[in-house]
Formats: C-alpha cells, structure tokens, sequence
C-alpha cells in the first residue's frame, strides 16, 4: 500500500471547524484505505449540521498519508465553483478499521459566498505576476528572478475571503536565495499575503567513520550520486546536478572536501529514511517513496531549505561542511514538516519555530536510529555539536534550551528568531521521550505541572509526534500540536502515553486545550 495515495469520489460538502467527529466505518469491506474514506465521508456527511456549508463548495478525492499502528490521514482539498481554496483543506484520521478519530480545518476563517460571478478576476495573470515581482524583488533588481506561472484560487486564510492569483518568485542570491509564494488580490491588485518558502557506493565520510556503504547508481565505469532506491534523492555541487565519476569510490573525508560532504549528505537521509519507514510507516522523505536533491557548497554559514531541494553550506571556521547526522536529518525534516497534513511551508512565527523544532525532532530520532558510538554522531538531544556551526558547540540543546540562551517553555519573546523560538516543542519531545531524571541522560527542568516526569521512550514519542504532525493546520501552534499529538497517543496507545503526552506539554507551560481528547 502506497502511504499516500488517492482514492475515493468527490465529496460535495464544505467542512469548517470541526474536531473531535466521531463515526466507524464498521464492517466497510475493501482494503484498510478503503475503509478509512468510507468512514471518513460518512463522518463528514453525518456532521453536515455542524460544518460552514457553502453553496459551490466540493471536496476533492483524499490523499491518505499512513502513520503507525495502521493509523491513516485522510487530506481533503476544498474547491469552491471549482476553484483550490487556499486555507480551506480538511483532514481526517481513522485508525486501521475506518473508525473515525477526528477532523481538523487547516486554516479557513469565514464561510465562503464569493457566487459564481465572483470567482472572475479584472486583474490579469501578467498583472499579478508584475506584482508579485515587484514586491518581491524591488525596483531596479528584477533581473535575477523568475515568476511562476500564477494561479487562480480562494484565499481563505483571513476573515475575508477573495479571488487571488498566488505566483511563485525565486530568485536572490547564493547567499541569500528567495522562493516566496505571492497572493495577489484578483480585482484590485493588491497584495493579500505572502508566504517564504525557504527554511533558513563506497564512501569516505568526515561524520559517520570510515568507510561507509552509501547506494548509488552506474556501473561499468560510470557512477552517480543518485539514489536507485528514492527517486530525486541525490547529491551534487551547489550549481546542481549529481556527482559523476569512474569509480564508486567517494570522498576523501576531509572536512572541506565537498564530495566528502556528499558522502555523509547520503548516508544520513538514507539513514533517515530507513528510520521514516521502520519507525513511523512513512514511506520515503516525501511520503510517497520519494527524495529531494541535495547541493553542497553553499557558500555561507546556513543550511536551507526551499521547497524543492537542500543547500549545505560551512561552519564559521570553513574547516567542515554542514552535513553531520542530525543536520542532514533537519534539513530533510522540513521536508517532512512541508509533506505533512495541509502541507506547504509555515506561515506565521510559531509555525516557523514548530518547523525548526520538527527538523531537531528528526535529527534526535535518526541518531538513535543509527545509534554510533560516542566517538562519532552518537544518539543525543544536542543539535549541531559535531560540526561546531559557529564555535561553541551545540547550537541547541533539546533537554534544556535554556543552556544556549532560548527559552524553556511557552510563551516565547515575540520577534524571535525561529531557531531559538523551537526551544518548548524541543523540550516538550526530550521530557516525553525520557522523562526529567532519565538513568544515565541530561536532567531536564520543567515550568508548570509535576517536578518528575518519566519518560516513554524515544521510538513512541516519535510516533506520537509524526501522528500529530499529520493533522498539521496551516495556522499551526503549540496548542494545536498538543491537541494533536494528544490525539495521536490515544489512536495508538493507552492511557499512560495519553497521560505522559499530557503532562510533557504542561511541563513546558502548554496548557490544556479545547476540545482536547480524554482517556
């Protein structure tokens, strides 16, 4: 079973607002899939008198994402008189007999009514795409960006709703390379929102020891970095394209050497991916057995992000690349973050720093995954230590952000930057995983609720949290992760992960929420 597939007719209902549905498939014959849309279109209809309905709206066929214990996430996108409406996506997660769990809508505020007339734009796609341009790009340094071809849809995301081109802008510098999605007002030309896309064989490895067996592609004197196993998963030069040569021998495994970078760049998202699928029933980085490329050599103390491929860059003394294993699995994790629940980039300041938080996430579970020994990336809650990013060792510290100067728990300073603003979720995943006074681990303080917790173990506290991260809104928060992963610890534990998921939370200052599931 492909864990994100499509299935299923359209379903001709709006859903606004909902949460906590309840409905069973029952006996609902077919495969597991099947059965998760009958119960999850049953629901829907059966809670009809609850849901925003407005005339025009449709719901297109599921995309259903699978987690584990046999959980699915069926993603539901809004069209209204037939056009994408950017907010107003629905997801639904069943457990493996089709019984509903919940829905969540991803970020619609107000009912649409635009009528027929009203989805018919004065403003033309070559004004937008001006538009877009120039608010991206300024006056006079157009010439290094590219616009997309726009697009016409219902921009949901505020209290009122309007027809809006969204264009695409890429462009920038090496340094610093732009990709913004641009929403432009399609009657009077205005800008609505804009949303940054970028999250700032045989080989010898400078992380992993040497050597390591990485899969590649070729023979018979040809050899690639290309993964044979995922497709788009390769690794190259920061110009693009893949690295090439006679021999699959690869790397010298010095620190500056970017084919050397590559090696580990492989090694680690295949390792990450291994975890994806052992750990969480995720199949492939994209979900649906896919990669994306990598590029090194980007010259500047970042690693990013954009959409559709990595950037590595160097640590501040230029003596190693960015690329050890929980750094390749944070970079990697965005991708997750961006392929999970409504999908897309995050939009506002907390959802950024529930995007880094979810990259160091990642990178925590893939090194226990690999489980190296203490004289290479071993598994650990500090983010960054083996590549010294800026001389002073970890850049974050999951047990206790508070040691790199980021706070602790909720709430955080308002403006700050998302790296250190990822401190709570970090905090809120080490306390679950292993508790405030793990035998032989970091102690780990806590803000509000008991000063001891215990720990359930990093595998189902990963589960926990990749579950909730499939009901990912487009206005994602602190709130709305807790009342997801609690949701998810239900669907696929007892009441101890419940009630651990819980106090975890509490621990770092993130109350109960509305609506939240009880035992």
């Amino acid at each position: 079973m492909n864990p994100r597939t499509k299935l299923g007719a359209v379903v001709a209902v709006a859903v606004m607002g909902v949460s906590g549905l309840t409905g069973s498939a029952g006996a609902s014959p077919g495969t597991p899939d099947q059965r998760a849309i009958a119960g999850a279109d049953r629901s829907i209809r059966e809670h009809a008198e609850e849901l925003r309905l407005a005339p025009g709206d449709a719901l297109t066929p599921p995309t259903i994402t699978s987690g584990p214990g046999g959980l699915r996430y069926l993603l539901y996108r809004r069209t209204h008189h037939g056009l994408p409406v950017y907010g107003g996506e629905v997801i639904v997660s069943t457990d493996g007999t089709g019984t509903v769990g919940n829905a969540v809508v991803t970020g619609q505020r107000a009912t649409l009514n635009l009528g027929a007339a009203g989805v018919t734009p004065r403003v033309s796609a070559a004004e937008a795409a001006a538009k877009a341009l120039g608010e991206t790009a300024g006056t006079g340094e157009k010439a290094g960006y590219g616009v997309g071809t726009p697009r016409l849809l219902v921009h949901a995301m505020t209290g009122h709703p309007r027809l809006a081109w969204e264009t695409v802008v890429t462009g920038g510098t090496q340094v610093a390379p732009v990709s913004r999605r641009v929403f432009v007002d399609a009657l009077d030309g205005t800008v609505v929102d804009s949303v940054d896309q970028i999250a700032h064989g045989i080989g010898n490895s400078r992380f992993n020891g040497n050597p390591v067996t990485i899969r590649t592609s070729g023979s018979g004197g040809r050899y690639s970095m290309i993964d044979p196993n995922f497709p788009n998963l390769q690794c190259g030069g920061v110009s693009g394209g893949p690295y090439t040569k006679s021999t699959d021998s690869w790397g010298n495994g010095q620190g500056t050497n970017l084919e050397t970078a590559c090696v580990d760049v492989m090694f680690g998202v295949q390792k990450f991916s291994d975890m994806l699928k052992q750990w969480l029933s995720r199949s492939g980085v994209n979900g649906t057995g896919g990669g994306y490329p990598a590029r090194v050599g980007l010259n500047t103390v970042d690693n990013q992000w954009n959409g559709s491929y990595v950037y590595f860059g160097h640590n501040q003394a230029n003596d190693r690349q960015l690329v050890s294993l929980d750094m390749v699995a944070h970079e990697y994790g965005h991708a997750v973050f961006d392929t999970s629940g409504v999908g897309g980039p995050a939009r506002d300041a907390e959802g950024k720093a529930l995007a880094e938080s979810t990259g160091d996430i990642f990178g925590a579970l893939t090194e226990h995954y690999v489980n190296h020994p203490a004289d290479l990336d071993e598994p650990d809650y500090l983010v960054g230590e083996e590549v010294n990013m800026v001389g002073t060792g970890p850049i974050r510290y999951m047990f206790n952000p508070s040691l790199a100067g980021d706070p602790n728990c909720y709430p955080v300073p308002s403006g700050l930057d998302p790296h250190r603003a990822a401190g709570p979720q970090n905090h809120w995943f080490y306390l679950l995983a292993e508790g405030t006074n793990p035998v032989g681990k970091p102690v780990s303080p806590v803000c509000g609720g008991p000063s001891r917790l215990t720990g359930i173990g990093i595998v189902k506290a990963g589960q926990i949290f990749y579950s909730g991260l499939q009901l990912r809104s487009s206005a994602w928060t602190l709130g709305r992760s807790r009342l997801a992963t609690v949701h998810a610890a239900k669907m696929l534990f007892t009441c101890a992960e419940v009630t651990a998921t819980k106090a975890a939370w509490t621990a770092v200052n993130v109350g109960p929420q509305s609506g939240e599931d009880t035992c």
